[in-house]
């Protein structure tokens, strides 16, 4: 199937908030990560996204060039290419933008998009991330009102984050406190702000404890019950029909989570969730066995030639991508997105 058209992307997220799953949005860094991801959702019969970091554009561009716009839409046109052989749908995303890289990084994007559907076709990403955590939540949600304007437009989604992710990603870095549970307030202020769908389709990155990064569970205490206090505090505030779920919510952080905690954060309305250290690791762990097995021979070792078949990146990509796609398969059974696909 093609990339998922604007279209298609708002029914995947209207299905999965309606129905209890989430997809998983695996962050990627080459055409073979990319490869991972796309074989990962076909065997897992589910739809998917597919997002770059600023971090992962820039390296995706090539250590001389190191331009975001320029590797985040090479390896974006590489994906709409490559997905056309796989037989679910995949959306397009760009993954933790802060302030300082708004006009080179998603602007840019978002503009490139608007002249491809002023040409009457489809945009080249179908969401982008606009994260205002580190500054006050008024200035984060007139940021968000600007840029949602421009997104609809565009026929794109936009995420947000109201709260603060813990941890480091990409070189932004948030202390372990209580700023990481979005209060009540937060929630009926980005509403009244940005609506609920009337000015444009959103995500929300509303926070409950959640930390980048690898840490081991109990070290930091997530409380998925925060989402559901936050669609509740918006149905009563805004007059909505009891046991709506107005918001459609993101897990960041997630790695080292436990299935209970996820299945939780689930059935408060979240859709997306997304998965990177954990397939970062599934990716390298096959090349590092591979080269602690095969040392003489991808090593010249005492004057020797080696073994060109050992080194050969080809062999040792393989298996990293069939290990990736494994993880990103289990997480799509674990945010129950398996065979929900209808491509």
């Amino acid at each position: 199937m093609p990339i998922a058209t604007p279209e298609v992307y708002a029914d995947m997220i209207s299905r999965a908030k309606a129905n209890g799953f989430a997809y998983p949005a695996i962050n990627c860094t080459s055409s073979e990560t990319v490869n991972a991801a796309l074989r990962g959702f076909a065997d897992a019969g589910s739809d998917g996204i597919i997002q770059f970091s600023t971090g992962g554009a820039e390296f995706i561009s090539g250590t001389r060039v190191k331009d975001m716009v320029v590797g985040a839409t090479a390896l974006a046109e590489y994906t709409h290419v490559a997905a056309q052989h796989y037989p679910v749908n995949v959306a397009l995303h760009t993954d933790h933008c802060p302030k300082d890289k708004l006009d080179s990084y998603v602007r840019p994007l978002i503009a490139l998009s608007q002249e491809r559907v002023d040409k009457g076709g489809n945009p080249l990403f179908q969401s982008h991330m606009w994260d205002g955590s580190a500054i006050d939540l008024d200035e984060n949600l007139s940021i968000a009102a600007e840029l949602i304007e421009k997104t609809a437009a565009a026929k794109i989604v936009l995420e947000l984050e109201i709260g603060v992710v813990g941890g480091e990603e990409d070189g932004v870095s948030h202390d372990i406190n209580d700023k990481l549970y979005t209060a009540p307030g937060d929630f009926v202020q980005t509403a009244k702000t940005l609506g609920l769908g009337e000015k444009g389709i959103y995500l929300l990155a509303a926070t409950f404890g959640n930390v980048h990064g690898v840490y081991k569970p109990g070290n930091v205490k997530l409380r998925p019950e925060v989402l559901k206090e936050g669609q509740e505090v918006v149905v009563s505030e805004l007059g909505l029909e009891a046991g709506s779920k107005p918001f459609n919510f993101v897990f960041h952080g997630g790695s080292g989570s436990s299935q209970e905690e996820i299945r939780e954060a689930l059935s408060y309305g979240t859709v997306k969730m997304n998965v990177d250290t954990d397939t970062q690791y599934a990716f390298t762990r096959p090349i590092a066995g591979h080269m602690f097995s095969n040392y003489d021979g991808v090593l010249k070792v005492d004057g020797e030639v080696g073994n060109k078949k050992t080194y050969d990146p080809r062999t040792y990509m393989k298996l990293a991508e069939t290990s990736m796609a494994a993880r990103v398969t289990q997480a799509c059974e674990d945010l129950l997105s398996a065979g929900t696909s209808q491509s």
